[in-house]
């Protein structure tokens, strides 16, 4: 009898990359880890170091620094390549540098034999999943970026924050564009099972007189300020990617918003965007649709043409 082993492989051990493979290592996610990079020493120390530090611990894994022909066995390739970042950038500011890095990747990845899922971090997320998906020609479902994933997650800990109450509490989402012209379906949040407009009508304090707007473009930008002060974000991000991950390798019928293809959904068809997902080991399951209002609806929409603007634009680059 054959036993399966599960097994992921990171492209680009930067600052993300090697928070993700930290992430996955103390959570003893999978059984065989690959870290890929161009810079091999790099990717050797950091292995060498990743396994110093089982040293004590639980997980038993086996890793090691590789090349693209390893992931032709692999469930999941994350790619957690970056484009230079320079302040006052957008995320949508990086595409024409972004694609050049994920043609450069994802056919060297398919020509191993993968056939399994990519999940995406590289930025601008939303564009350049749906670049992985056309070279990769994989079926939509096996390939999902990142989204509004950490957004969602920056949400729950500011209203945790702001209204004194434990995150795990805090049922909300971002959608739309991971970037500034996300949107928040406040008619969907909750906490404490509460609606959070009912929460405001009843407890008008609750949110210090901040405004729903001023707390979109809170999240929305506070990234930048992020990045300002400790030259990029890491370990929020390595974090959601390591639940999608888990979600993937555990199937575990797990609902997170992610980089996901719109057939209809909404009324948008052959777009990605950041919306709630069922995410499981055959990868996206299938897509949560709100009940919007009428205005966060418009919202949605306003943002989703940004990302078809952005994609028609970036596929005149290919």
């Amino acid at each position: 009898m054959s036993l399966s082993r599960s097994k992921i492989a990171i492209v680009g051990i930067g600052n993300v990359g090697t928070a993700l493979a930290h992430q996955l290592v103390i959570s003893n996610t999978c059984d065989d880890l690959v870290l890929i990079d161009l810079n091999k020493k790099k990717a050797w120390a950091e292995v060498t170091d990743l396994k110093h530090s089982m040293g004590f611990s639980e997980a038993n894994m086996k890793l090691i620094a590789g090349g693209y022909e390893d992931c032709k066995d692999a469930d999941i390739v994350v790619l957690a390549v970056a484009a230079p970042y320079k302040l006052g950038m957008t995320r949508l500011d990086m595409m024409a540098t972004a694609t050049v890095i994920i043609k450069s990747i994802v056919p060297e990845v398919m020509a191993s034999g993968f056939d399994g899922m990519f999940v995406v971090i590289t930025n601008p997320v939303d564009a350049m999943t749906y670049l992985v998906q056309k070279l990769s020609g994989l079926p939509t479902n096996k390939v999902i970026g990142t989204g509004t994933s950490l957004d969602t997650a920056r949400l729950r800990r500011y209203l945790a924050d702001t209204m004194e109450v434990d995150p795990r509490s805090v049922e909300a989402m971002c959608m739309g564009e991971h970037g500034d012209s996300q949107m928040i379906p406040w008619s969907q949040v909750t906490v404490g099972s509460k609606n959070f407009n009912d929460i405001l009508a009843d407890n008008s304090d609750r949110l210090k007189g901040i405004a729903t707007d001023q707390v979109r473009e809170e999240i929305a930008q506070i990234a930048y300020e992020i990045v300002k002060n400790k030259g990029a974000t890491n370990y929020g991000i390595a974090s959601v990617v390591a639940k999608i991950v888990k979600a993937i390798i555990r199937d575990e019928h797990m609902v997170m918003p992610v980089t996901a293809m719109l057939n209809g959904e909404y009324g948008i068809n052959g777009v990605y965007a950041g919306v709630p997902a069922v995410i499981t080991g055959k990868g996206i399951k299938e897509l949560v649709q709100y009940h919007l209002t009428d205005k966060e609806l418009k919202d949605f929409h306003q943002s989703v043409e940004v990302l078809k603007t952005t994609n028609e634009k970036m596929l005149k680059l290919l």
